[in-house]
């Protein structure tokens, strides 16, 4: 192995830290955590090669890690962490300052103050209560429903984060309740399961049911097996033709009113109450761009 080890090093060019952290090349390990084989030299070296933490976009000014005021976003919340408790922890990553527990921080989308008396950081399938988490950490917050992905938290600032990932669905299902007797459960779980971001939820303005929109079959089988076994609730999914699902906006109101009386049969809202455009075509959808001007389409739910 060493002998190999020479000829790769000889015909490959020297690792060059700033390449990696720009994005340009990417380095290969070979080893067998099963046999503990090269586990010690690829943490070793992670330590060595990773990034220090980079300032942070946000929708008025960059925020630099060397800021001495806290700022955080929520990035990803994950339901029945502890099933037997039904738990539900929002995950924020420290973008400058330090993050104490017990302080009073501004949750920028609703303006009041929060704090919360037990941060969580994990190892693995350990976690454990904080005292303080430094810019790149990542802490669990317990949170009630009160969150959502993309949620800022300052020191009294009111910032906003941008490039939190967002998608537009590929595929589509509509979601029916498969055990009248567990219509809340199914509810329930729906509605906590579609704030975890790997799924979108559209209301049909045409009939009231519930769209499904994901970016892989397998998700819809995820979806279905978590609501029965953590949620005891059974579900089916029932065919849709729809090609792209569009969050439209526009600053002129009659050209928007008028689109959504005509699309009537394709519009939805989502779980936030905004306009979507379920084209069943892309011709369907390249005529409506091309007929209705003023109208924005945008193709993820970030905009």
């Amino acid at each position: 192995m060493r002998e190999n080890l020479e000829l790769v090093e000889g015909v490959y060019d020297e690792f060059n830290r700033e390449d990696y952290l720009a994005g340009k090349l990417a380095p290969v390990f070979f080893g067998s955590a099963v046999n503990n084989f090269g586990v010690r030299e690829l943490l070793e070296c992670f330590i060595q090669i990773a990034p220090s933490p980079r300032p942070t976009t946000t929708e008025t000014r960059p925020v630099e890690p060397s800021e001495q005021k806290m700022t955080g976003f929520i990035f990803k919340i994950h339901a029945n962490m502890d099933p037997n408790h039904r738990d539900r922890l929002a995950f924020m990553k420290i973008c400058s300052g330090t993050f104490e527990r017990n302080k009073n921080y501004l949750h920028v989308r609703s303006g009041k103050q929060l704090k919360f008396s037990s941060p969580t950081a994990f190892m693995a399938e350990k976690k454990s209560v904080i005292d303080f988490a430094y810019p790149g950490d990542i802490v669990g917050l317990h949170d009630t429903g009160t969150f959502k992905i993309g949620d800022t938290f300052t020191e009294g600032e009111k910032l906003k984060f941008t490039g939190i990932p967002s998608f537009s669905p590929e595929l589509f299902r509509y979601i029916e309740n498969a055990d009248p007797m567990k219509f809340k459960q199914l509810a329930k779980g729906v509605d906590q399961l579609m704030d975890e971001g790997v799924a979108q939820l559209f209301t049909s303005s045409l009939n009231g049911r519930k769209i499904i929109g994901t970016v892989g079959q397998l998700q819809f089988e995820v979806i279905q097996y978590r609501l029965e076994h953590e949620y005891g609730a059974k579900c089916r999914w029932e065919p849709i033709s729809i090609y792209k699902a569009c969050w439209i906006e526009s600053d002129n109101q009659e050209q928007l009113a008028d689109f959504k009386r005509r699309k009537h049969t394709n519009m939805a809202v989502d779980k936030h109450g905004r306009d979507v455009f379920l084209a069943d075509t892309s011709y369907a959808l390249a005529l409506a761009q091309e007929n209705f001007k003023d109208i924005r389409f945008h193709f993820t739910s970030e905009f």
